[in-house]
């Protein structure tokens, strides 16, 4: 009994002395990554990466009878057969941080490696120093990997000092020029000895690597993995396979050791062991490409230019197996849509499926840059014309896509044609039916491209293109809706129609409203923005294009691609009525389509309870639900991956208390029950050691007298008579994510929930839901109502709760802290403060101007700035700082291309004027949400000395007392 006694003691002190998280946790919390299932259902392959470090790679049988575990590796590939698995090994992460803190060129840093193992097997056959691999996707059993240049030998040491005698002659020069100068008064002497007039490379003179000098390439291995034998192929830098796995196509360089040396493009046929020689002598060659049974190679070629030589023409290329070599089938002389254009090298090369049409891209001809005028002497400046497409801060951030913007053509092997398709008034033609499809499809949006960035969205022209002859036939002028594309093999269009709400096809020239006969609302039945609500969305098309499914909030519809039948609901309305979300699973990597008595997987998701289940289901029978087949369970389930030729699936569950796993299952077996797979993995057992909580779904009334959702986190060991701090944590609608998991870690700036949990706080993430005009007051509606809810449950303090909320949240914690002093601290992070001056702003990660924020989507203004001034006004936290009460930390980075950087210090320097509490956080060269690891580590630290300092009575730290001065920078960030 006493045995028993102290064993219990030892039980209970073990469980109360779990740590609350702290700063130090994150590097090592892990999560899988990487998800692969072979081709037989037999094994997985997945990688477990910490947040910072080393990770590893697990390569394991279905029934967990065989694991092994790969430090380091990643970016892996399983043969076709089944047989192999194919990864590249990280350096340690030591290794590479000392080569950083050594500022090692790019050449020397350490390299990755290249593991093969035979699956069922546990030897590791490592490969140093490879730069990348590519293995045949639908068979053959080899691999192709390219090694990083070879390292300098370093056994012989150099006798002396290589001679360069014409080096020697200008130092006598220089020498001679110096001794003279030094007779000289010192301003002379300045003039002539000046750092900028020194003796050096001529500034025109070619460096070696402007001559191609470094250009050399690396061995290029192909191992048949079966057998084990290589072949190896000398200065290649580009190399391409076909799904298939019969062909290898490479280029090689000239060997800059042997000026005799040609650069090849050749074609390594696996089953011949034969070397074909595609093309001998070139400048450059750009885009191999190879169709998927590798009988047909395409490629563009520059072969006639000077290095130095300001313009470049390049041809496209074609070789077919057995054929002596390449031909030139396209150039600037072919006769184009559009006189002065020719080949782009930067167009996509690609074969349609069958192998029948080749596609590649046609740009205009750049007229040659002017060298006449050297640089310094040009005006640089931007102009801005109110009649352009587009702003200039977006034409400038597309400038490069723009320069090398290509327009699509096709090739006809068969008949030697070749038809460009697409054009300056039709620029992005879509391929259908894996570029074998009967209609290509376009749309031409140039008369509403200015008016589309203050619309949100412009209408368009919608083509119909024949790709066999280049014609067009308009299908739709004037378009307003969401174009979903084509059906599978090209013969039919949809899309959805802003105006009218329905869903229309094209087919055979005709235009159809094919979901007229649905009832239900196919658009988002809760929009809350000033603009028309989008559309569910389009589930897939049926294989032979007669039938297409859509999605309305909760079901599945089935309409006829000719309107000729009516609507059919595949669940009967059983789903909306039980308030379940039927979604569809592509599991197939190749197909886009549905067919008929085959099965496929659906996710089940309760909207009110946030409860997730599975069901199988063959298309075309009927769509069963019994109270079994919907049942639904506390958990999140994601990351779907079905073997393909096995009745295997793989998956991950997850809560927030279980970090997401991976699971197996046979669909037969385990039909909708997801919480009996098989769980291979499941990361983070350290957990167990830390206090960490609960998340729970909660409703209440908000003051619009709505009922409404949202989560609130509790921590572990939970007493409901006792009083906590509070956090209110929002965005716009997140109680969704109820039974998502939230690792420990120092995040781009949003609230790091778990940590706060496990340290003793209550996080509230409410729903909002927003009315025209009134996003501030709506937050207010929202947010304060459930903030006040669980005062009165009798588990929160009122005197010590606040707020945090990042981008569209910052605005609104900026906001909430004018309209009431009931929260003691408040942190914004990258903030609109003042909606009168962000409304005119640029979005400088895109270019494009803010105004269709406000009149059109998040912001909800519904209105312009000069329409309805006083609604902007009245929601902008600048114009009624006099009220705050609350102290507020900002974070605003000077390099947000989201929100304006001006937007924060208009907010900092208003308040600081008004004598309130407030801090900026700026972090350097940083954007909306930071990037830099070291950084989001800083923030993690100061949010919690922050909120411990005003909702736990902590000591503040330095920064917050005293702040950093400039001339403290970098020595002492008052922590």
């Amino acid at each position: 009994m006493l045995l028993l006694a102290v064993s219990a003691i030892w039980a209970n002190n073990g469980h109360a002395q779990k740590k609350p998280l702290d700063h130090s946790v994150y590097d090592g919390w892990e999560s899988i990554q990487e998800r692969l299932v072979s081709n037989d259902g037999r094994w997985l392959v997945y990688t477990v990466n910490p947040q910072d470090g080393d990770g590893r790679l697990v390569l394991s049988s279905a029934d967990k009878s065989y694991q092994l575990e790969v430090p380091r590796g990643y970016s892996a590939s399983i043969s076709a057969n089944s047989r192999w698995v194919v990864f590249k090994i990280k350096p340690t992460y030591k290794e590479t941080r000392d080569a950083r803190i050594k500022k090692k060129k790019p050449d020397d840093m350490p390299k990755d490696s290249l593991g093969i193992v035979e699956l069922g097997k546990l030897v590791v056959m490592k490969t140093p120093r490879v730069k990348g691999f590519k293995m045949p996707s639908d068979g053959g059993s080899w691999v192709a990997y390219q090694l990083e240049k070879a390292l300098p030998d370093t056994s012989k040491k150099p006798a002396g000092p290589v001679k360069n005698p014409q080096a020697d002659s200008l130092r006598k020069v220089v020498d001679s020029l110096t001794a003279l100068l030094n007779k000289f008064p010192e301003k002379v002497q300045k003039k002539y000895l000046d750092e900028e007039n020194s003796v050096g490379m001529d500034a025109d003179e070619p460096s070696a690597s402007a001559a191609g000098g470094n250009d050399t390439g690396s061995d290029l291995v192909w191992n048949n993995l079966a057998d084990g034998s290589k072949k190896v192929f000398k200065n290649v830098t580009d190399f391409v396979t076909d799904k298939q796995g019969n062909k290898l196509a490479f280029k090689t360089v000239k060997n800059a050791k042997d000026s005799l040396s040609k650069s090849y493009v050749f074609a390594w046929d696996i089953a011949g062991s034969r070397l074909d020689t595609v093309m001998r002598g070139f400048n450059d060659v750009k885009n191999l490409a190879l169709d998927e049974g590798g009988t047909q190679l395409a490629f563009v070629s520059e072969r006639d230019s000077s290095a130095k030589a300001l313009q470049k023409f390049y041809k496209l290329w074609y070789w077919k197996n057995g054929a002596d070599s390449a031909l030139a089938i396209a150039d600037r002389n072919t006769k184009w849509k559009e006189e002065n254009s020719t080949v782009s090298e930067n167009g996509l090369i690609s074969f349609s499926k069958s192998g029948q049409r080749l596609f590649f891209g046609v740009a205009p001809i750049v007229p040659p840059k002017d060298t006449t005028v050297p640089e310094f002497e040009k005006a640089q400046l931007d102009v801005w014309h109110y009649n352009d497409d587009y702003l200039q801060p977006f034409q400038l951030k597309n400038l490069d896509r723009e320069l090398k913007r290509s327009y699509l053509a096709v090739f006809y092997p068969q008949d030697k044609t070749v038809i460009q398709l697409a054009d300056k008034s039709l620029q992005d033609v879509r391929i259908t039916g894996n570029g074998d499809g009967r209609w290509f499809w376009a749309t031409d949006d140039r008369a509403s491209r200015k008016a589309s960035q203050w619309a949100g969205r412009g209408k368009a022209d919608a083509y119909a293109i024949d790709p066999k002859s280049g014609a067009r036939m308009l299908v739709k002028a004037g378009l307003d809706g969401v174009p979903f594309g084509a059906s599978p093999a090209g013969e039919n269009l949809v899309w959805y129609d802003y105006a009218d709400k329905q869903y229309h096809t094209w087919v055979e020239g005709k235009e159809f409203v094919v979901s007229n006969g649905v009832k239900t609302a196919l658009y988002d039945e809760e929009n809350d923005v000033p603009d028309d609500p989008s559309p569910y969305g389009l589930m897939a098309w049926e294989k032979d294009g007669s039938t297409l499914y859509v999605y309305d909030r909760y079901d599945i519809w089935k309409l006829d691609a000719s309107g000729a039948k009516a609507a059919e609901c595949l669940t009967g309305g059983i789903a909306r009525k039980d308030s379940l979300q039927v979604r569809f699973q592509n599991l197939n990597r190749d197909d886009n389509f549905v067919e008929k008595g085959k099965p496929y997987l659906f996710t089940l998701f309760n909207t009110k309870d946030k409860t997730s289940g599975i069901k199988w289901q063959t298309l075309g029978t009927d769509f069963s639900f019994n109270q079994q087949q919907r049942q639904t369970y506390p958990v999140r389930l994601a990351n779907f991956v079905k073997a393909k030729d096995a009745d295997m699936l793989s998956y991950s569950t997850e809560t927030y208390q279980q970090s997401p796993d991976i699971r197996v299952s046979k669909p037969g077996d385990a039909a909708g029950r997801p919480l009996d797979g098989l769980v291979l993995c499941q990361p983070n057992p350290q957990q167990s050691q830390y206090n960490w909580g609960t998340a729970e779904l909660v409703e209440w009334k908000a003051y619009t007298g709505k009922m409404t959702q949202g989560i609130v986190y509790k921590p572990e060991g939970f007493d409901p008579n006792k009083k906590y701090p509070l956090i209110c944590y929002f965005y716009e609608t997140l109680s969704d994510g109820l039974y998502g998991y939230i690792p420990p870690s120092p995040t781009p700036s949003r609230l790091n929930i778990s940590f706060f949990v496990s340290r003793g706080y209550v996080v509230l993430a409410p729903d909002i839901h927003y009315r025209k005009g009134e996003p501030g007051q709506s937050a207010f509606d929202y947010i304060v109502s459930g903030a006040r809810y669980l005062v009165k449950q009798g588990f929160v303090d009122s005197t010590k709760m606040g707020l945090q909320g990042q981008s569209w949240g910052g605005y609104q914690t900026a906001q909430l802290i004018t309209m009431t002093p009931l929260f003691a601290a408040a942190w914004a992070g990258a903030p609109v403060a003042n909606m009168t001056s962000a409304y005119g702003g640029i979005r400088w990660e895109s270019g494009l101007n803010r105004q269709f924020q406000y009149e059109k989507t998040q912001s909800r203004i519904g209105a312009t700035l000069w329409e309805r001034q006083d609604l902007y006004l009245k929601n902008s936290p600048l114009f009624h700082l006099p009220k705050v009460q609350t102290p507020l930390v900002i974070m605003s980075n000077d390099a947000d291309g989201a929100v304006p950087w001006y937007q924060g210090i208009e907010l900092f320097t208003a308040m600081r004027r008004l004598d309130k509490k407030v801090w900026l956080l700026q972090y350097n060269n940083e954007a909306h949400n930071l990037v830099e690891r070291r950084n989001r580590k800083d923030i993690q630290i100061r949010e919690q000395e922050y909120f411990d300092w005003l909702l736990k009575g902590e000591a503040p730290a330095k920064w917050l007392k005293e702040g950093v001065p400039a001339v403290e920078k970098g020595r002492d960030y008052g922590l």
